[in-house]
Parts: C-alpha cells; structure tokens; sequence
C-alpha cells in the first residue's frame, strides 16, 4: 500500500479544522452569538475555519497551512483566555460547553500536529522546504 502521508495528514488537517469550525458555528447559533466581541470572534473563527479546510482540500500550498495553523492557534488562545484572564469580560469554567469544548481543544491541537506532518514528510521526501514551491 502507497499512503501518500502528506496528502493524508492535509486532508485530515481540514477535517479537524471543519471541525472546529462547526463546533464554533453551532455554539455561535446557540447563544454565543449574543455575547458583545466574542459573538463575532466565534462567527469569524467558524468561517475562516470552514473556508481554510475547503482551501487545504484544494491546495497543496503553504499558505493555506499557515492560515489553518493560525486559526487553530488562534481559538486555543481564545479558549486559554476565556478560562483565565477573560475576554472582552467574558470568562468560562473548566471544559463548559460540554462536549463542545473538549472536541474543539482536541481538533485544534490535532490540526496542529497534522499540519506539521504533512509540511515535514512533504519537504523531507524533496530535500526541499515546502515553502519553495
């Protein structure tokens, strides 16, 4: 069997990415969306991140990865924040919205890890970086 594992690890990355972005969608429509500034962070994160996984389906580019990578390091912070010091006055617990939160931190993570297999394996099979193409 020939796995092609940067092609695999992408199309995995957009999975877990369309994951949060639904799950970032859904929490929007179901109350976040009256929150002041966080509402329309979760419905920019669910957008971008929707639009990004379509993106890395389709492109093999580094853009779209640094994009992807940005967006999921973007809503870790958000999550690390709204469980410390708060954003725009809005604070959470723990891992609330169950079981929203905890599939969110975890795809977010795994898109991370996906994204750097698929620009390491990719580059190191050249003897090239990927951002020379």
């Amino acid at each position: 069997m020939n796995l092609n594992l940067p092609l695999t690890a992408r199309v995995a990355a957009a999975g877990c990415l369309a994951t949060s972005g639904v799950i970032h969608a859904q929490l929007y429509l179901h109350g976040y969306r009256t929150i002041p500034g966080v509402g329309p962070a979760f419905l920019l994160q669910a957008s971008g991140a929707l639009a990004v996984a379509l993106l890395l389906l389709l492109t093999a580019t580094v853009v779209p990865r640094l994009i992807a990578a940005g967006l999921a390091l973007g809503a870790l912070g958000g999550f690390a924040a709204s469980r410390t010091i708060g954003i725009f006055g809005f604070i959470e617990y723990g891992l609330q919205p169950a079981p929203q939160a905890l599939i969110s931190v975890l795809v977010e993570i795994a898109t991370l890890g996906l994204l750097m297999i698929a620009t390491a394996r990719e580059g190191s099979g050249k003897g090239r970086l990927i951002w020379s193409r």
